[in-house]
């Protein structure tokens, strides 16, 4: 069992058995930051409805992201279902937002960035985009390096880059998995799974209206634009997840 820990100053949230912090967007970079230059390898995990859903039937998933450094609520389900079982969380931190704020925050603090994951094309438009905007890349790799190198060696070089800060963008669970395992090994100070945001960089998919993402809306859009793969993630996966909340306040309540 992966040994939990609470680094947030606020305390943390307990949702289906994953813990969240109570941390904003701005205190959540400010968190990062302190982590970053308090040194020590750390790890960042966001969580939505998909993700919980999966971490309530996967002890071992639950357990890892419990053991990151800093979790922020990624879906607005998730800070939804906080407030319905009573244990609020401020608001939601989407990992887009926090990436993009995070990068512009590395840029003046100093620190560089390792990009690792989608495609080989993508990540280097990427890397492009966050230079421009005054970023330190110390390097990028594609999302598929298992059908060219090992993961040991792929570590190697992250390591050998001196990155101070890793994005990953590869699926779940196995960007929380890779992590986890390697953390102490990739160098870094810390690690973000970042999900498809950097196809969002790169112009290959937008996002919601922002009316849409004020209103949790985002998974709907994301839907449309892509139906058969997305299907199952949020119509199955939030009908899922809304059914493990509700029984949840209703268990909560007996025990009162």
């Amino acid at each position: 069992m992966i040994k939990e820990r609470d680094f947030s100053p606020l305390g943390r949230s307990s949702i289906l058995g994953v813990n969240i912090d109570r941390l904003t967007m701005s205190e959540s970079v400010d968190k990062a930051l302190d982590l970053i230059g308090g040194g020590g390898c750390h790890q960042h995990v966001v969580v939505n409805a998909a993700k919980m859903v999966a971490a309530s039937e996967d002890s071992t998933l639950r357990s890892t992201i419990n053991s990151c450094a800093m979790i922020n609520a990624d879906g607005q389900s998730v800070v939804w279902a906080s407030k319905f079982l009573g244990d609020p969380l401020p608001e939601r931190v989407a990992g887009i937002d926090f990436m993009n704020a995070l990068v512009d925050a590395s840029a003046s603090a100093g620190f560089s960035i390792y990009l690792l994951g989608a495609k080989a094309e993508v990540v280097k438009s990427v890397a492009e985009v966050f230079t421009k905007r005054g970023a330190n890349i110390a390097g990028y790799h594609d999302g598929y390096w298992r059908s060219s190198i090992q993961d040991t060696e792929l570590v190697q070089k992250i390591s050998a880059s001196g990155a101070n800060v890793l994005f990953v963008a590869i699926p779940s669970p196995d960007k929380e998995l890779f992590l986890a395992r390697y953390l102490s090994d990739l160098g870094v100070n810390l690690a973000v799974g970042v999900g498809g945001s950097f196809d969002v960089v790169a112009g290959l998919t937008r996002r919601a209206p922002v009316a849409m993402q004020r209103a949790g809306l985002e998974w709907l859009f994301r839907l449309m634009q892509e139906p058969r793969r997305m299907f199952k993630r949020y119509l199955v996966g939030n009908l899922k997840f809304m059914r493990l909340i509700v029984w949840a306040h209703f268990r909560s309540r007996r025990e009162v």
